[in-house]
């Protein structure tokens, strides 16, 4: 099965998100809360319906992007921010994507990714980010099985592939999880090196 952009698009016309919590989850909004310049270049890859972008936006951060593989999540934002500005509203490929940016959001991306792209996926963050810049999101950590999206993973795992180009500030079970993932969720920051 191809995970391109027809596969999402698909997934998205036929209602079959699941991953889709209808707003923004609480490790990332408390996160969020504590960031006191709102001035920073914010990137939310594989955005989805991106109430992390509604939730800054609302919250006065204006230098906020989205990028997403599908037209249809990119539609649903601009039905719920009417006033946000449509140039903030990237519809592309992840790999293909070339700006720089100080904080990078992670939610319900890398788990929907083929996991032979985890490599690239790595290298590609560390090329998206400013010296010293961000990663932050959370992370599934159940087996890694051939069925999926969303693909899991483990925390030995990501240590293995994250550190050779960034610190791993912080790695642990979320504490502060919705209900139905409990337990599943690492909530981490990475600098890049």
């Amino acid at each position: 099965m191809k995970l391109n952009s027809s596969y999402w698009e698909n997934r998205y016309k036929n209602n079959e998100i699941g991953w889709d919590i209808g707003t923004i989850s609480t490790p990332l909004k408390e996160y969020i809360d504590q960031i006191q310049d709102k001035t920073i270049k914010i990137l939310i890859p594989g955005a989805g319906n991106s109430y992390e972008f509604e939730y800054l936006i609302e919250n006065g951060f204006q230098n906020v992007f989205v990028l997403d593989f599908a037209q249809s999540p990119l539609d649903n934002i601009i039905k719920r921010v009417p006033n946000c500005n449509v140039n903030q509203l990237i519809k592309s490929d992840f790999f293909e994507h070339e700006s720089k940016y100080d904080l990078i959001i992670e939610q319900t991306f890398f788990c929907a990714l083929n996991p032979y792209l985890r490599k690239e996926y790595v290298q590609k963050m560390k090329e998206l980010l400013v010296p010293n810049g961000k990663i932050i999101g959370l992370l599934f950590q159940f087996p890694l099985t051939e069925v999926g999206p969303p693909f899991g993973g483990s925390k030995t795992e990501y240590i293995s592939l994250f550190e050779n180009d960034f610190n791993i500030k912080k790695l642990e079970t979320a504490y502060n999880s919705i209900i139905p993932r409990e337990g599943n969720e690492l909530f981490f920051i990475f600098t890049k090196k």
